[in-house]
């Protein structure tokens, strides 16, 4: 594997919680009395992937690609934006080695979760589970996340394409 064919790409997302439920993570539905707010289905980790594939490739961001001000974007699902944007990054020749992704919530417990958002995420990608990391962690109580306001996501994506 020649070195100068990885690409490294870096995915950041932030969505308020408000009253509803259940919460979309990762493509799963999970028990919860709140429920993340933004234009399509506020999937935070899911944006938060799609986009760290999308920069590994050079192709912009999510909202490039899926601008908000489009009505066909309105309560989108985010797996769908996913699998559409992974399959442009596909079309430039890249394959994808993995992911290492980090939802910072104070509550839900997402520990009984991570795999099946793992197996999700895979699923979408067309990799193996093993290929994707997925880690929860708390604000510890200080600032908007600390105190429930919010949920964010991040994610890392490494590309590998094999004719340069």
């Amino acid at each position: 594997m020649n070195p100068e064919n990885l690409r490294i790409g870096i995915g950041h997302d932030t969505h308020r919680l408000v009253p509803g439920g259940p919460l979309v993570l990762g493509g799963i539905r999970i028990d919860f009395d709140q429920q993340l707010a933004g234009h399509s289905d506020a999937d935070v980790l899911l944006h938060a992937v799609t986009d760290a594939l999308l920069g590994a490739a050079g192709l912009g961001d999510i909202g490039e690609m899926f601008p908000d001000h489009l009505s066909e974007n309105k309560d989108r699902n985010s797996l769908e934006i996913l699998e559409t944007a992974f399959s442009e990054v596909i079309k430039q020749g890249f394959k994808l080695i993995n992911l290492d992704c980090i939802v910072f919530a104070e509550r839900p417990k997402l520990s009984p979760y991570k795999l099946k958002i793992a197996e999700s995420i895979a699923a979408a990608t067309g990799v193996q589970a093993g290929q994707v990391n997925v880690k929860a962690k708390t604000g510890e109580g200080v600032g908007p996340l600390g105190s429930g306001e919010c949920m964010m996501a991040q994610c890392i994506a490494l590309l590998y394409r094999s004719d340069g």
